[in-house]
């Protein structure tokens, strides 16, 4: 599917974090197998419609949870989604949280994020051909703002918060919970950065919805979180998500999108190296991601 900012609605990719695998409301459902340059993704793309927009839903873990936070290939993840003719992310994620409000059960979507990872591969540019994308404001206003007016009595909903980001798999220590909480983070999980980051290198709006499964381990009066703790809050949980997007997403059908948003055209002033020195082996793994600028 090629993706043309005429388009009446956007397509939405939905990546599914811990809790999340499938969502049963997909219709003309279809796994395909996306190929990227950037390496094997995390599953195949599931494709399918919900109130005539088109989906494409991936589990970020792998369908049996079998790649580790720091593991994941999030150049390749956002490849294939961008591949699939995604124009917009919404991303489900379990975190941990920092402050006394967000209770376990509770969702808060993100609208800032501190990056403290540093495994990973953060960008899609590099040695032959630099950009250097804003990261200013993370998230798509639009989609968060869908998503927050989406949500049902039944569904506890902050509508902003910023996520620290971790390495995994270990969990925080009490020094560092500690420590993010005097920096004002609200939650702390593994896995949206660099996700949102390059999101935005592929001109792709992004939203999260943060899942809180627990309060890390800097609660006096809770224990350290443990592993079933935060599945049996998932489980609690996941019917609520599952019901948030298939809201957002009736909602989405029927809105007029905004397509002279700046995040569907980033790469017009990000881009630095010009066109006659970029690295043609880069440039051919880029395709997808810089197709429209080329």
């Amino acid at each position: 599917m090629t993706f043309s900012i005429n388009n009446k609605h956007p397509v939405i990719g939905i990546i599914g974090g811990s809790g999340l695998y499938k969502l049963d409301e997909l219709k003309n459902i279809k796994q395909k197998n996306i190929k990227s340059l950037f390496g094997k993704p995390s599953s195949s793309v599931l494709f399918g419609t919900i109130e005539d927009i088109e989906i494409r839903f991936l589990p970020r873990h792998g369908i049996n949870h079998t790649i580790s936070p720091s593991l994941i290939n999030y150049r390749a993840n956002i490849d294939v989604l961008k591949r699939s003719g995604v124009t917009d992310i919404i991303s489900v994620s379990a975190v941990g949280s920092l402050k006394e409000k967000y209770a376990p059960g509770a969702f808060v979507l993100i609208d800032q994020f501190i990056d403290k990872t540093f495994k990973r591969e953060t960008s899609f540019f590099g040695d032959g051909c630099v950009a250097h994308v804003s990261m200013a404001n993370p998230v798509s206003k639009e989609l968060v703002k869908i998503i927050y007016e989406s949500a049902t009595q039944d569904i506890k909903l902050f509508k902003k918060g910023t996520y620290l980001a971790m390495e995994g798999p270990q969990f925080s220590t009490l020094a560092e919970s500690k420590l993010y909480r005097k920096w004002g983070c609200d939650v702390i999980g593994m896995t949206n950065l660099p996700e949102a980051k390059l999101a935005r290198e592929a001109e792709l709006g992004y939203a999260t919805i943060a899942m809180v499964t627990d309060y890390d381990c800097w609660h006096p009066e809770h224990e350290a979180v443990t592993v079933e703790q935060i599945i049996s809050t998932m489980h609690a949980n996941t019917e609520k998500v599952k019901k948030l997007l298939v809201n957002s997403i009736r909602s989405i059908y029927k809105k007029k999108w905004n397509w002279n948003n700046e995040i569907y055209k980033v790469l017009d002033t990000a881009i630095i190296t010009p066109k006659s020195k970029r690295c043609k082996k880069l440039m051919k793994k880029l395709e997808a991601i810089t197709k429209r600028v080329n």
